[in-house]
């Protein structure tokens, strides 16, 4: 069968006759320096072919004649780059040794595109796929990593950093940007992410003062690289909330690589512990498949395609939450009908050419298109009763309702649907310039982006959500939110960028990096022009012990996307600018060992001042923004990470993060009405209005300010027998800003409860091809490893908030009902690989 689809496949494409080489093989063995073999190193050709060393420390590599810079690394190890020449039919061995990284001075690594002494971190692929969460796994990675990454919970896709929001965090596949969804509402209906982690290949994350080439974004960047395979390989995983299957393979002598992955998930499991009971329908999926054909040993070709469709229905039936205080708790119920339907669907598609015109040389030309089409509709009917309970542990009546503060009735409407098509062209370069590099570029990308909105509720005499009032006659009866919008947006973007990187060494071995670097954008939309100059500068002394001093400034731009466009009536606003920060990053790494095992220590402090800001209400993953650049506002913190083998041979890690995020508004003036004694008012009260007292709010927490975050990944296995494994991640955080939703700032003055959370998993390796002969003959002929996990997600039980729902009693008094994530839940996975 895999021959028949090779057939197929080239059948498709109509390669010709492919051209006829001999090639060279290269092959060797890799150690540590008592000689002993090392396995899991990774030895390639940047940007090429690739393999990893085996139980026997061996690896051999099928070139075409040529010479290469061929690159070892591993996480334990420092990086190790050599240069070979190889000729027609030569075949040509190498014995590596390898050097322990506590050992290891700063290096530039050119050909992997990942420079050391600058705040871009490298992540563990098969962490992901090893840590325990019922959402997203890069996303629990990332949030466990620390580094200054939050959540709002779970399930969905988002993540701030360093105080930012969703919206501002670059994410890159192969160099092409992707995007989160414009309509999703809850972290349950994002569904799947872009990126398969099955596929991937190289993780690298920014958390701030990032390089020039990576694009215009003031939090973040996630850089992702799929993997070109140099073997057959199938894999296929399955558990209670989905599954997915892997093919890779590399045909015609290793010159067509495949890498394809398929995920398939539905979270009716999950979502069945919830508050809000009814029937739930997820069903998410997508295909994605990147083939790589070398034209010649200089030129390659990727194709790389996607497919994703997110699917979430909602018949909701009934909810009952108990929330409030030991003293005052209140039992909110609702009873429901209608349904609820959310639909993203996304294709996308790229060519990218890799040419090598000479040595260190690269150029590379990428074209891409996304299209994405998302519709939000819905029609729900509610019937609330908000009661007071008895909070007396000596009453019989304990617990039960003894008053109803409050009942009524709500209608939600929507129709909303958005279609966005994004094509873009990008071209690369990176050169050799004296004792540096040399990298440049330039982007296109036109963006064409219609939107329909039609949205309303209808709510009884008692209100349900604090009432906002719109046009009197957009409907024959009185509505509390209506919003009927239509806008077809088309524009270009226009980007470039240059970066100089430099390295020495002075005469006393001390180790310096320093990158200088500058891009730009032009948007037709508002014609503004954004430059953006970074700079970047480590040094690692020639000290006893291995410490790199790191420091890291830059302006960075985020233009409008969509989303900052549209303000809460939905109109557009034309005279929107660009928001703008200002990053300082000091760092600083420290490499040791610890119980005769490398650790690694890594700190960074940072400030960003920013202005020009875009305000917004966060309600779970929903951000809806004022649509003006009213505010001015900082950044400013701390994170902490402890890296290493707190046990042998397996990494984990420990990490705190301290930050104060706020901002001000400047025209969120308002006035505090008095009474004759010159009190305050209460809201909703009658009593009679003798005076007003102007308040200016000043600096307010941001949305995301998370004060201080804690994260712990730890791994450990039964000694004399790592077959048996746990996998353990506890993050806390403490809580976000909050308000009603009333688009008035200075009224988000409450907290959330602390986020605490911990998932657990057991695994076990039921098979591995050559650990037993006999079985080996009889099973593992097809089978190389099996795994079967137990996870328990939520192991504590705590009910974490995501949101709130504002109500109204009887009194004119309004209360905010939490919404919560999920409960304690058991999962059952397994993983073959073949």
């Amino acid at each position: 069968m895999k021959r028949l689809f090779v057939g197929l496949f080239l059948l498709l494409v109509n390669w010709g006759t492919v051209r006829s080489q001999q090639k060279a093989e290269l092959f060797g063995w890799v150690k540590d320096p008592e000689g002993r073999p090392v396995e899991s190193v990774s030895v390639g050709i940047p940007g090429s072919v690739g393999t990893s060393t085996g139980p026997d420390g061996a690896f051999r590599l099928e070139l075409m004649p040529g010479t290469y810079q061929v690159l070892i690394s591993h996480l334990n190890y420092q990086r190790l780059s050599v240069t070979v020449t190889l000729k027609p039919g030569e075949t040509k061995k190498l014995i590596l040794q390898l050097i322990p990284r506590d050992n290891v001075i700063s290096v530039i690594q050119i050909e992997s595109e990942r420079f050391e002494g600058t705040p871009i971190r490298a992540l563990d692929p098969e962490n992901a796929r090893l840590i325990s969460t019922p959402g997203d796994p890069l996303t629990a990675l990332l949030r466990s990593s620390g580094l200054g990454v939050a959540a709002s919970g779970e399930l969905g896709t988002g993540y701030s950093v360093r105080g930012g929001n969703f919206d501002e965090n670059l994410i890159y596949i192969n160099d092409i940007e992707v995007y989160r969804p414009f309509l999703a509402r809850a972290g349950q209906q994002e569904g799947l992410s872009f990126v398969n982690t099955d596929m991937v290949a190289d993780i690298s994350f920014s958390t701030g003062g990032f390089p020039a080439r990576f694009g215009d974004k003031m939090s973040s960047v996630l850089d992702i690289s799929y993997l070109k395979p140099t073997s057959f390989r199938v894999s296929l995983s399955g558990g209670i909330t989905g599954g997915s299957l892997l093919y890779q393979d590399a045909l015609l002598r290793k010159r067509l690589r495949i890498n394809t992955g398929a995920r398939y998930r539905a979270n009716n499991y999950i979502l069945r512990g919830l508050d809000t009971r009814g029937d739930y329908q997820p069903r998410f999926a997508d295909i994605q498949s990147q083939i790589t054909f070398d034209i010649t040993e200089n030129l390659d070709l990727t194709a790389l395609g996607l497919y994703s469709l997110n699917r979430f229905v909602t018949i909701p039936r009934s909810r009952e939450t108990a929330f409030g205080l030991i003293n005052q708790a209140y039992r909110f119920k609702v009873y429901f009908q209608g349904r609820e339907q959310t639909q993203f669907r996304t294709g996308l598609g790229a060519l990218i050419f890799n040419w090598r015109p000479a040595q260190n040389h690269f150029l590379r030309l990428i074209g891409s298109y996304t299209d994405t089409r998302e519709s939000e509709t819905f029609d729900v009917l509610g019937q609330y009763l908000l009661s007071e309970l008895e909070v007396n542990l000596g009453s019989e009546e304990f617990g039960q309702e003894t008053e109803a503060r409050g009942a009524g009735g709500f209608l939600n409407h929507a129709r909303n649907y958005l279609e966005a098509r994004i094509a873009s062209a990008q071209v690369r370069g990176l050169h050799p310039l004296g004792s540096g590099t040399l990298r440049w570029g330039a982007d296109w990308r036109y963006e064409h982006i219609r939107d329909r909105m039609r949205e309303w509720n209808v709510l009884d005499s008692v209100g349900y959500f604090i009432p906002y009032y719109g046009p009197k006659d957009t409907l024959p009866f009185r509505s509390p939110y209506f919003l009927k919008t239509s806008h077809n947006l088309v524009s270009q973007r226009l980007m470039a960028f240059v970066e100089h990187t430099f390295q020495w060494t002075a005469k006393d071995s001390t180790g310096i990096m320093l990158n200088l670097g500058c891009r730009a954008q032009y948007w037709t939309f508002n014609r503004e022009l954004m430059p953006s100059p970074r700079i970047m500068f480590s040094v690692k002394p020639a000290w006893r012990r291995p410490l790199v001093f790191r420091l890291a400034a830059g302006i960075y731009f985020q233009a409008p996307f969509y989303r900052e466009l549209r303000n809460p009536l939905g109109l557009i606003n034309p005279s929107i600018r660009a928001q703008r920060s200002l990053h300082g990053v000091l760092g600083l790494d420290y490499l040791f060992r610890m119980w005769g095992r490398p650790f690694k220590f890594v700190s960074e402090l940072y400030f960003k001042a920013m202005d020009r800001l875009i305000p917004y209400q966060l309600d779970n993953v929903r951000i809806r923004y004022y649509a003006t650049n009213n505010a001015k506002g900082y950044a400013a913190g701390i994170d902490m990470k402890l890296h290493g083998q707190f046990v042998k041979g397996v990494d984990s890690w420990f990490s705190l993060s301290v930050m104060s995020t706020r901002e001000d508004l400047t025209d969120d003036l308002y006035y505090r009405r008095l009474d004759a004694q010159g009190q305050p008012i209460p809201p909703g009260s009658y009593i009679p209005v003798a005076d007003s007292q102007a308040v200016y709010p000043g600096f307010l927490p941001r949305p995301v300010d998370q004060r201080v975050s804690f994260s712990i990944f730890f791994q450990d296995y039964i000694r004399n027998n790592p077959n048996y494994k746990v996998h353990l991640n506890l993050l806390f955080g403490t809580g976000w800003p909050f308000g009603p939703p009333t688009f008035r700032r200075y009224q988000d003055v409450f907290r959330m409860p602390f986020y605490r959370r911990v998932d657990i998993g057991f695994s076990f390796q039921l098979l591995q091809a050559g650990r037993n002969k006999e079985k080996e003959r009889k099973i593992t002929r097809f089978i190389k490893a099996a795994w079967l996990s137990l996870e328990v997600f939520n192991l504590l039980g705590i009910r974490n908030t995501v949101s709130y729902t504002w109500i109204r009693d009887n009194y004119g008094l309004y209360y905010p009902v939490p919404n919560y994530l999920t409960p304690r839940l058991l999962n059952v996975r397994f993983i073959l690989d073949f």
